[in-house]
Formats: structure tokens, sequence, C-alpha cells
């Protein structure tokens, strides 16, 4: 064993290399009555040393990389409590673990050690350094290497701390929510049970309706006001009608961009912006102010209508509606449209960054994202990304072709009936749910349908304005968890009493 090193860390904390785990000293105790108080976890960022490949013994040998988790032993009673795992998703493990904090309550109240794992390539666990995203650096950038990284990491830590008993729980949201799911069905002997919140095992298995993602988003704005709907629909038919006629000053000057629009492709890049305003306000339509994927306030679906009605002139309408999720801060005074959204193989929108380029690669390998909007079941411009597009733009980009298949044939879609202890929870607000499991499969393979809930909202913490139905499903599922743990608690043998009886 090699003494630890310290490596830099965020939010100012440090942070250990661990070889692998070492220098874990979490200062475990017994039961604390601190479990019961209001929740604050105290995450201590750590790395542990995972291996690169975990599927080809030549190519990369035992080489490793530093993976970062974060970890919480506040709740823990030692030897009685359960381990929860969030199976980290597309970005800094900070993120959801700042937005996720349903956990943390649970494991106050169940006693639990929380373990949030990053995903490699994605915020500071990257195999490569600054190289990672680069072609011939990619190839080890795949949802089997991410599971493989969380069951090893998740056995470490049991070795470490003298816990090879405790269950363990698996928990994620969205495409995290995904990786709980398959962990629990690739390892159900190292995970008692799953908590996948709006998961979309269906879609990203290419099973769903390719126009079903912006038909969803469509509801939600037309839910909100039919109105606004038809101010949007109307707007978007002003933008193309004006760039036939060449007027492409107007739009410009109107929309707000930074640079002159000109060419087609400058018109397909605007309305690929624009939608995707649409698809994070559906998603993040909370009602409460967040700043999960940027600052919004309560209820932005209600709030982006109301400034597009306020306008008069559609386009500027328009530009107000998007206004919400670009200019948040009111201080930008242009739409840089190349800059601020980068389209990629995910027609819901890749973000910007490094984290992109990752999830622009697996995009454009084993999840399937191949949505289109059609101006006939939603409101926004024929935008299409047929399995061929995808195929191309995969091919130039990053040299690879896309296995539709796969993750089907893998894991099954929803096909799960050898799968047990699994809640999939979906909001009715949020456009990913019709991709998702919205009915139980089984006693043990659970759906939650939360009326009124947007992207996993039961993972956040509770709040005041929560609507009943998540005050209800974060029961059931801390009940169906509880009831898994004890499951599979080893049983205590009986303690002899007396002598051998001979």
């Amino acid at each position: 064993m090699r003494p630890p090193r310290l490596v830099p860390g965020a939010r100012g904390a440090p942070a250990w290399a661990l070889v692998p785990l070492l220098g874990l000293g979490l200062g475990l105790v017994g039961c604390r009555d601190a479990a019961h108080r209001a929740p604050d976890p105290d995450f201590q960022e750590k790395y542990f040393e995972q291996r690169l490949d975990h599927f080809n013994f030549e190519s990369f040998g035992n080489k490793t990389f530093l993976q970062r988790f974060l970890v919480s032993d506040r709740f823990w009673r030692r030897g009685k409590g359960p381990i929860f795992l969030y199976t980290g998703n597309e970005g800094d493990i900070w993120a959801f673990a700042n937005h996720s904090g349903f956990l943390v309550e649970l494991a106050a109240e169940q006693e639990a050690l929380v373990v949030y794992a990053e995903h490699r390539y994605y915020g500071k666990s990257l195999p490569f350094g600054t190289r990672s995203w680069q072609r011939g650096y990619v190839q080890l950038l795949t949802v089997e290497q991410a599971l493989a990284d969380f069951a090893e990491l998740l056995q470490a830590l049991r070795r470490q701390l003298g816990a090879q008993s405790a269950p363990a729980i698996a928990f994620g949201g969205s495409y995290g929510g995904m990786l709980s799911a398959y962990m629990r069905m690739k390892f159900p002997h190292l995970v008692a049970g799953a908590l996948a919140a709006s998961a979309p095992v269906l879609a990203v298995a290419g099973l769903g309706d390719p126009c079903q993602f912006f038909r969803d988003v469509t509801e939600d704005f037309y839910d909100q006001s039919p109105k606004c709907t038809q101010g949007v629909q109307e707007a978007f038919q002003h933008i193309k009608d004006l760039f036939l006629q060449g007027a492409h000053d107007i739009v410009s000057q109107q929309f707000g961009t930074c640079q002159l629009l000109s060419s087609p492709k400058d018109l397909i890049q605007l309305f690929g912006f624009a939608r995707n305003a649409f698809t994070l306000l559906a998603m993040m339509d909370y009602p409460y102010p967040t700043s999960f994927m940027g600052p919004l306030p309560a209820n932005p679906v209600k709030v982006a209508c109301d400034k597009m009605l306020r306008e008069s002139q559609k386009i500027r309408g328009l530009r107000a509606l998007v206004g919400l999720v670009y200019n948040a801060s009111g201080t930008e005074h242009c739409y840089d449209i190349y800059e601020m959204y980068q389209s990629c193989a995910d027609p819901t929108g890749c973000g910007t960054g490094p984290d992109s380029k990752a999830w622009d690669y697996q995009a454009c390998t084993e999840i399937n994202l191949t949505f289109d909007s059609n101006n006939v079941t939603d409101i926004f411009p024929e935008l299409r990304f047929t399995e061929k597009l995808r195929q191309q733009y995969c091919l130039d980009t990053w040299g690879v072709q896309p296995r539709p298949d796969w993750l089907y044939n893998n894991f099954g879609g929803g096909d799960l009936k050898a799968a047990s202890n699994i809640i999939f929870s979906n909001g009715d607000l949020d456009p990913w749910a019709g991709g998702g499991i919205r009915k139980s499969l089984s006693t043990s393979v659970v759906a939650i349908n939360i009326q009124g809930g947007a992207h996993h909202l039961d993972l956040r913490k509770s709040h005041p304005q929560d609507p009943e139905s998540v005050v209800k499903a974060r029961k059931l599922e801390a009940a169906l968890i509880h009831e898994w743990v004890k499951a599979a608690m080893p049983e205590q043998q009986p303690t002899p009493r007396g002598g051998s009886g001979a």
C-alpha cells in the first residue's frame, strides 16, 4: 500500500487519490442521533484508482485512471445501514449531488452510507486527461465500462470499510437512472435494488416513436396556454417566410442574433437553438426556482409563455421566451446561436463544453436519440434526424457507426421479465417520460407516475411547493427500498446458550 497523495479537489475541500481507496478515514461511529436531524451530508470528495479497460486484458493491461466520487458517512450505522450508490451521468458529479437531496433525506432515515460515483469521461474522471475527448482516446466511453467502474468502486468501498454484507441500492436520474436500473440487472449480487428516475430505457433502446419527445414538449406548453403554442408556431413560420423572401436582416434584428443570418445552415441552427430552449423549460418545469441546468424561476413554462404573449410581434415574443434559458441574467445583448447551442447526435441537446463532446460520442455509439420535430404533431419547424442522418454525422464527427440494436440486445429495453427490485419513476410533465417504463411489469419492477412532476422531481430534496403526488411517490419509494434492504441483510446467527450440551 502506498500512502495517499493530495490531489486538488473541488469546493475548496482536499481530495485524496486512493490506491485503491487508501486513506479512506471516514471517522465512522455507531448509530447517530444526527441521522434524524436536518440532512447535511458534508460530502468528502475522493478519488479511486480505477481500471482503464475492464474487458480487454491486452490493449491497456492494468493501466488505471482516477475516478472521482463523493462520500458521506454522516448518517451511516456501521454494520446495520445500507449503501446508497448514485450512478453518475453525463456531467460533473457535484451537479447531481447538489440536486438530488432525496438520497440524503432517505439516508438520514435509513442510516445509510451515501456515495456519488462520477461517470468516466465526465467532470474530473478523465481517463486520458484533456485528450479524453479526442479520436483515438474516447473508445473506452461505453455504458458497460461505466457500470463496471461502479461495481469495482462499490466492492472496493465494501472491503475498505469492512461492510461486505451491507446491501447496496443504486439511484440515478435520466441517463443515471438508466444506469441504476442496468446495475441491478447486470450485478444483482452486488446491488439489492434500484431507483431509476426519469430513465428513458425504451427510447434509448430504439423502441420509441421518433415524434414522441417533441410532441410531449408541445403538450406541456399547450396545456399551459393554447395561445402560447399558436404564437410559437406563427413565429417560426414568420421566420421561415422572411428567410424565403431574403429578409435575413429582419430575422437577425428581431430575434436578436449576434451574427447576420444568411444561409440555410443558419436557419437550421436558429431553429435548433430555439427548440432546445423549449426542451429545457419542459424538463425543468418545477414548482419552485431551481438552478440545476441553469437558473430558472418557478413554473418556467408558464413564465416563458407569459413572456411570449406580452410581445405583440411574434418573433420578438419567441426571442423573449428562449431568453428565459439563454439570457437568464438579462445581460446578453444578442444571441450567439453557434456558441450557445451546438448541434450534435442528441436532438434534445448535448450542452456545451467538454462534457457535451463525451455525450455526443455516446449518442453516436450506444444511445439512440433519433427524435424528430415535424410541425404537425408539434409546434416546431421540421427538423429530421433519421438513423441514416445519424450514421453520417457520427462517421464524419467521430469515425464511428452507431449500433442501434445494442442497448436492446444487452439490457432488454422494456422486456424485463427476469429483472426485480427496480422502481421506474416518471413525471407527466417530463418529455422523457414517454420513453420510459410507465406500467409496473411485476410486483417488484414497479412504475410510479407522478402527476405534475417534471424531470426526476422525486430525486430532488423535499420542498414546501412539492405536489402531493411526489410526496406520496417518495414515501412509496422509501418503503420499497426499506423492504429490499431488509430482505438483503444477512440473517443474524443465534447466540448459543450455555455449554455444548454433550
